[in-house]
Formats: C-alpha cells, structure tokens, sequence
C-alpha cells in the first residue's frame, strides 16, 4: 500500500501494487512517482483540493452508525445461512478462487452451527490440509490458494494466519476426535518454533513466497529432485502419494506437494509417510529459503500466544506452554514499557506506539496463557491491557473503541475498525478479551464494554454478518449462559491434571477454565478445599452444579 499525503497529512492519491516500471497497464512507480512530483509543482492548489475531497469522504466512511440494542440469535442464523450458500460442496471454502482460509468462518460453524453445517467446516480443514496451500514437508500454511481447489498457493506464510488456523485445527480435533486435525496443528505449531521463532522469544511475521526471484521456488519438486533425495524406490512411492508428477502442477514442470491425487492403494503407511516427509524437509533445507519479515509484531505475538497455550492444552506437548511463556515474557521485557505497550519491536528495538488491537490480541493471548499454566501474573497484567483498553481507545458515547488513542497530532481523524478481514478487527478482539476477562475477573465494566461494542456494531453485523464473522463468534458467546470451570487445588496435583484432561479433550466454546490452590481469584471465592483435596466446581450461568471430587463425576458433569 502506497498513499501520498500532503504536508498537512490529508491524502491525495494512492494504490496497492506499483510495479518498478509500468507494465500491463499499470502505472509503474518511478514514472508515477515523476508524474506526482510535477502535479505538485504544476498544479498544487488542485491536488490541495483533491486531497480535501478525500479526507472528507474518507472520515464520511470512517463513521459508525452505531446501534443501542444487543443483536439477538438472528444474526447468527443470517451468516450461517450466507456461508451455506457460498460453500464449495466440492472442494470446501466459501466462494470462488482464489480461496483464502476463513478461519473466523470455520470457529463460527463449529462453536454454533447444526451437524451438517459443522461438516462444510471440517470439509474446509480437510481440504485445505490435502492442498498444496499446506506445506505436507515443514508444517503450517501459505497465505491463500490462486485456485478453487486449494491446489497452487501463493506461498507467502503470515504469523496471524497459522496461529488462527492451530485454535481452528485443534477445535476441529476435540470436536471430532479425529486425529488427523491434532496433526496438522503439531505440526503447524513444530513450524512456529523452528522457522519463526526469534532467539529473543518472540515471533517473526512472515516467509516471503519468493527465494532466488522465483514464486514457489524453495517448496516446489519434479521427480529427479525427490529421487535424489530420498532414493529411487522411495522417491517414486513419495512421488506417487504427494501428487509430484513429471508435468508438474507449478511453472516449469515442477509440483507442490499435495494429497488430493493419492489413490488408496498409494498412501504410505503413518511412520513411513512421517519418515520420508521429514528426510525431504531436511533436503529442501539446503535450498536458498524465502526471505523473511523479521520484525515482532504485539497483535500477531498476542494470536501466537494464543495458539500456543491452546495447543499446549489440548495436545500436551510441553514445548509449546514453555515457548508461550517465552513469549510473554519477552513481550513484557521488550514491548511493555513505561506502562505503554509498544507494537513494533526488531532486533532490539522496540517503537511504534500500539494500537487497539495489540492490546487486545495481547490480553486475549494471556488470557488463554493463564489458562494454561493459571499463573496469576498474566491475568493481572492481561487485565491491565483491558484496563488500558477502556482508558486509551473507549467511546464512552456510542460504545466500541477507536483504533487508536485520542490527541495524535499525525491522525486526521480517529477510526473506529468493526470490520474483520485476516485477522479480527481491533473491536472484535476488544469485545472478545474484555469479555473472558469479565468472567474471569468478575467485573461489570468491561462486560458493559465488550457488550456495547456489540450494540455499536449491531445494525452493520445485520446488514453484512459476512463481513463480522469474528464478532460474530464473540456475540454468540455473550448470548450463551457462561460455562465457569474452577478447580481447587494445585496445578501440579495428579487430581488437578486428571480434571484438566477432561476439560481439554471437550469441545467447549466459550468455557471460562481457573485452578487456584487459594481463595484469591474471584472465581475461587468461598471455593475452598482441604490439603490434598481437589474439588470441581461446575456453573452454567447462574446455575452451579455440587462440587465433585474426581475426573469421572466432572466428566459426567461436562458431559451433561
């Protein structure tokens, strides 16, 4: 994105994509850049006034006609019925090529839509993971497929895309018990530590598609390539599973690797199909790798951390509860100075005051994070995020938050984001967090705060729920009686973790999850036990079911 601005900061012109000379009928930007530099000397007052124009349509548009009601279950039903007319019976996803995963599409089926709309869900994951949009090699996903088959993928990998699509995988997994849906998010998660992670403890935000000026070039095989290196015999039975043919599905007769055209009587075995994916990622490491974003960004951490603790939940793997402590704690040391959370932090540096939804990515990723290790340090400072949140971004008139703090002298006017795109919008990450943290923390302010955002963007998710997928998800979940989970007892306890288990392996959206040894966190009060006893406290709403003493009877419980 390139816009320019008048000294006054007003726009005047602007575009997504230059190239360096024009071709194709696009303006290249050299000659465009020639072409400005004399509208400038030529006709100032012309462009002053364009510019003009611009801010004022663009502060028209900025406006939020902001609702006064809380959206009822009909808007739920209004997507749901809009995804089930744009969905790919065949192939999965919503709408033509080029097909990106929607993962606030897929959370929303799955948390509320009927069996048959869960299956357009799980045949969306299905595909997409088959696809050559998925790197069967190195683990996680490029950012979209150029095709309606999820074949060809533009091969660039984004941070915020592969941490939304683990939470997807692993929902997919406790929804389902299929075991194929856990794989894909250990194996998205391996691709995290290994290629973006930063020695500091943060993470990187992308991959390019390109290495050596080619599209695809790294990640893209022909039959000699995998022959040599994994053998001939092995390299033709490879060949055969992964789709890598002598035709090729890429440019020049080269092939990414997919599952779509394995014939049954091809597929290897588990252990060997594990072997010999891995034996080639560590060939195809000697090539050149795409270049790499290595700047650290709060909101994109936040999803990360998010994804982390999630699947340190449900999958166990220790690995990932230590790399989102990593995480926060680098984040706090690096990005939260002063009282201030900065948004922008590389190789050393950290700059860039944060905006809305770095707060609120961040609280929301801690959040998930106490409710891994439940250390209390993070919920206190996730609720300082909520905190600042109210402080710095509420509209205290008409509910929801702007995108950033008022008094910036370099803003034109302050916009107020609902709309969600990659990745949710800063008010659907504001209304999600400060809603856990209500029923977390028990307080009446951000429960009011999270739900006027909701009344703020209730006529808009009416006229284009297709657009508010991810508010959405966070309105079903203020609709629905609250699921409280509070154990008592240590973490560590044997009991404890037998408990733990048994929430884990559920599909439960929206639950609140606490252990405490003590009376301290709100959702602990009056919540005691004996040493070396643990008791479950179960409530939905306001109903709370007796304490119970085991893993079975909380199962039954759950269950129920």
């Amino acid at each position: 994105m390139s816009v320019w601005l008048t000294p006054d900061l007003e726009p005047f012109y602007g575009g997504t994509y230059f190239p360096p000379e024009s071709r194709g009928g696009m303006p290249g930007f050299i000659p465009l850049l020639t072409r400005i530099a004399e509208l400038w000397r030529e006709d100032r007052a012309g462009v002053i006034g364009q510019a003009g124009h611009l801010t004022t349509e663009l502060r028209r548009q900025a406006e939020v006609e902001a609702g006064t009601d809380l959206p009822d279950a009909t808007v739920l039903d209004s997507a749901l019925e809009q995804l089930r007319g744009s969905f790919d019976a065949r192939w999965g996803g919503f709408g033509p090529a080029p097909k990106f995963p929607q993962q606030m599409a897929v959370e929303l089926i799955l948390a509320r839509g009927s069996r048959k709309d869960q299956l357009m869900a799980l045949r969306t994951l299905d595909a997409m993971w088959e696809g050559g949009m998925y790197d069967h090699l190195g683990g996680g996903f490029a950012r979209y497929s150029v095709d309606g088959q999820w074949l060809v993928p533009h091969f660039e990998k984004m941070l915020y895309d592969n941490a939304q699509l683990v939470c997807c995988y692993l929902a997919a997994f406790q929804a389902t018990g299929e075991a194929r849906y856990a794989q894909v998010a250990w194996e998205t998660l391996d691709y995290l530590l290994r290629d973006l992670r930063d020695p500091s403890g943060g993470f990187h935000s992308s991959e390019d598609a390109d290495s050596e000026g080619e599209e695809g070039k790294f990640y893209v095989f022909t039959p000699l390539d995998v022959e040599e290196a994994l053998g001939k015999a092995d390299g033709e039975r490879f060949c055969k599973a992964f789709g890598i043919t002598g035709g090729g599905t890429f440019e020049h007769g080269r092939s990414g690797v997919h599952r779509f055209s394995c014939p049954v009587a091809d597929c290897l075995p588990e252990d060997e199909d594990r072997a010999l994916r891995e034996k080639l990622r560590i060939w195809r490491d000697r090539r050149v790798r795409p270049g790499k974003d290595d700047k650290v960004l709060a909101a994109w951490n936040g999803l990360a951390l998010s994804a982390l603790a999630r699947g340190y939940q449900v999958l166990g793997d220790s690995r990932y509860l230590e790399a989102a402590q990593s995480c926060a704690a680098f984040l706090q040391r690096e990005l939260w100075i002063d009282g201030r959370l900065m948004r922008v932090w590389r190789q050393g540096r950290a700059h860039t005051a944060g905006v809305l939804e770095d707060y609120a990515a961040l609280a929301e990723g801690l959040v998930d994070l106490f409710e891994a290790d439940f250390n209390p340090v993070w919920m206190r400072w996730a609720e300082a995020l909520g905190e600042d949140m109210l402080k710095r971004f509420h509209d205290p008139v008409d509910g929801g938050f702007f995108s950033t703090e008022a008094g910036q002298a370099d803003l034109i006017f302050r916009q107020k984001p609902g709309f969600d795109n990659a990745i949710p919008g800063g008010n659907t990450l504001a209304a999600q967090s400060l809603l856990r943290l209500s029923r977390h923390l028990q307080r009446e302010d951000f429960r009011a705060a999270a739900e006027g955002t909701l009344r703020c963007f209730g006529p808009w998710m009416e006229r284009t729920p297709r657009a508010f997928l991810g508010m959405l998800g966070v309105l079903d979940q203020a609709l629905r009686e609250p699921m409280n989970v509070a154990l008592s007892g240590h973490p560590a306890d044997p009991g404890v973790r037998a408990m733990l288990s048994e929430v884990h392996r559920r599909f439960l959206p929206g639950r609140v999850l606490s252990v405490s040894a003590d009376q301290l966190l709100p959702l602990h009060r009056g919540r005691g036990s004996a040493p070396g006893q643990v008791l479950a406290f179960v409530c939905r709403g306001r109903t709370c079911a007796p304490p119970v003493r085991s893993a079975r009877d909380l199962a039954r419980l759950l269950q129920a």
